[in-house]
């Protein structure tokens, strides 16, 4: 059975971090693109970040680009995703997920490839 559990959200004040943390199991990790997609209240998912196999080539939405770094431990299963300067828009729950490799890089994968989510609010 593939799992996905996310953890590691919060509640941040704006210019805040957080460190969100995926443990994955039931696939082969190591074998496996990532990617971070997040959903705010009301709205649709948004893809966030992607990172392949082997950790060497990562991907930012605009949106995040400079703020947020994707990361991968493939000894311990487990993605990362470290956010600083955090903003009240990047507020939503963030979903791991299992991306095929020839997923468009920008699109978020299906819903049943995510984990369950963590939620991040950027609040003062």
């Amino acid at each position: 059975e593939v799992r996905l559990v996310e953890s590691g959200g919060g509640l941040v004040q704006p210019g805040g971090s957080l460190r969100l943390s995926c443990a994955a199991s039931g696939f082969t990790f190591g074998s496996s693109d990532m990617s971070w997609v997040r959903q705010a209240p009301g709205k649709g998912p948004e893809w966030v970040s992607r990172i392949n196999s082997g950790g060497r080539s990562t991907y930012y939405a605009d949106s995040v680009k400079g703020r947020f770094t994707i990361s991968r431990d493939n000894a311990k299963n487990t993605l990362y995703l470290q956010m600083n300067s955090l903003k009240p828009e990047d507020t939503g729950v963030y979903y791991c997920a299992r991306v095929l490799v020839w997923w468009p890089i920008t699109t978020p994968p299906p819903r049943a490839y995510w984990g369950q989510g963590t939620q991040v609010s950027v609040s003062s």
